[in-house]
């Protein structure tokens, strides 16, 4: 994506592109390692890379796809990828992650190319990262910390740095070492400070410190993050009052989520052909062809085995899907495996609660897809539209898709809901539009308009609700 319509005109936010070509990393820097016991100290400089990953289920197709999104990551994150090897396992070795033997091999190739880290397709245990240091002789790296480079790298806003630093310093926590193999852990007598035998050496107290100085920041950091999300919160709050609908674009990463909000809105978002490009959320307001006003949220993009520590510290900003009333679900048509792309953003879905929500499954990028694949997932997901965020095909489609399947508040009742419902009565306020409410001896009386699916969950407690005199 070059970052401008057919009419020429650049988008905003280009730039922020320019600007973060500016400065890669230097390529021929050595980032060999001559103490690997400090790794953890050290901050990420990725140069020239070799990939492994281990094979454990599915095809070789799927694994070789895997591989492939490791490079795409590899490359996002300023990389260069010299090889790429898989080996098949029943499951992934407890000590070095692909083998002794293989890390031999590996260690050979790591000499003949000149790659100063690996990267392994997985995450790794800390014991696994330490063995296999110890044996390779250079950096090596795990899927997960790899991801979260990247997205230390495109973080702008306060929230999403704070975020980042969080699920960085949550991953970082367990694998701490230090420069403890340099120095005495144990120590006795006058030496350990009154402790006496068994005391603790200069290398533990080194390790303690850095934990607790972390833990101090990782609460700092979540004080933070809730301070800024009520500001998120308050906006959607009033988006609700207003009976503003809410649309969420969510999806894998780099299916074209911001091209599809420039498209739909004339956002001008910043729009790059790489992975993670966009983590802050961006929220438009915008009309259907029938005129419903509603709000469309580009949000951050998903990938397979996405760390836990990302989904835990974006949290906040993922509940701009989880809080929406239908979600666009971009999936890239032209990719060898859209299918499990889906699968894989579904698997987030579930894990944030968002799984419940009505969804449209936008298959992008069709100028660039083979038509047997695009029937193929048509098939596969019968509730979907075919566009192309770059020339503009299948848009209209897509709105007129979108003012179908948007929630309405099309029934107007009378409840009356026991008050060990309070999940159904805080659902009619953050759903639907109170008209009056009252307390009874049996409960809460509610009259409300709300959406169809809610509507049919409270048809059993309208007959309770008390006649007006």
């Amino acid at each position: 994506m070059t970052g401008t319509y057919e009419d020429g005109d650049p988008l905003t936010g280009e730039l922020d592109l320019e600007d973060r070509r500016a400065l890669r990393r230097v390529a021929g820097l050595s980032t060999e390692l001559t103490d690997v016991t400090e790794v953890e100290y050290r901050a990420l400089r990725l140069e020239r890379v070799v990939l492994v990953g281990v094979w454990t289920e599915g095809t070789a197709e799927m694994a070789e796809n895997s591989l492939r999104e490791l490079a795409l990551l590899a490359e996002t994150a300023g990389s260069q990828v010299l090889e790429g090897l898989v080996q098949r396992r029943t499951r992934p070795d407890p000590a070095t992650y692909i083998g002794s033997g293989k890390a031999a091999e590996l260690r050979d190739i790591v000499i003949s190319t000149g790659a100063d880290t690996v990267i392994c397709d997985g995450e790794l245990a800390p014991s696994q990262l330490r063995h296999l240091e110890e044996t390779v002789q250079v950096k090596v790296i795990d899927r997960t910390a790899l991801i979260l480079d990247i997205f230390a790298q495109h973080a702008k806003s306060r929230e999403g740095k704070a975020q980042v630093e969080l699920a960085q310093l949550n991953y970082l926590l367990p694998r701490l070492r230090g420069w403890g193999g340099n120095l005495s852990r144990q120590v006795g007598g006058r030496a350990a400070g009154g402790v006496g035998i068994g005391g603790r050496g200069p290398g533990e107290t080194k390790i303690e410190l850095d934990r607790r100085r972390i833990r101090t920041r990782m609460a700092k950091l979540r004080r933070q993050i809730e301070g800024m999300s009520k500001a998120r919160d308050t906006k959607r709050g009033e988006r609700r009052r207003h009976q503003v609908p809410a649309v969420a674009i969510a999806g894998y990463t780099n299916a074209g989520k911001s091209s599809l909000l420039n498209r739909l809105t004339g956002a001008g978002v910043l729009v790059e052909n790489a992975l993670f490009a966009t983590l802050d959320p961006t929220v438009r307001r915008t009309e259907t062809p029938g005129g419903r006003v509603h709000t469309l949220a580009d949000t951050v993009g998903f990938v397979r085995h996405l760390p836990h520590q990302l989904v835990e510290a974006f949290r906040s900003t993922l509940e701009e899907v989880s809080d929406a009333g239908l979600i666009l679900h971009v999936v890239d048509g032209s990719d060898p495996d859209p299918e499990s792309q889906i699968d894989a953003v579904r698997e987030v879905l579930r894990e944030i609660g968002a799984d419940h929500i009505p969804e449209i499954i936008v298959i992008n990028k069709a100028d660039a897809a083979d038509e047997l694949a695009l029937t193929r997932l048509q098939l596969r997901e019968p509730h979907s539209v075919v566009v192309s965020a770059r020339t503009g095909s299948g848009i209209e489609r897509l709105r007129e898709a979108i003012e179908a399947d948007l929630p309405r508040l099309e029934r107007e009742l009378r409840v009356l809901l026991p008050y060990d419902r309070g999940d159904l009565v805080a659902r009619v306020h953050e759903r639907g539009e109170v008209l009056k409410q009252d307390h009874v001896a049996e409960g809460t009386v509610m009259h409300a308009r709300v959406p169809d699916t809610l509507a049919n969950e409270l048809e059993r407690y309208e007959d309770l609700a008390p006649t007006t005199g």
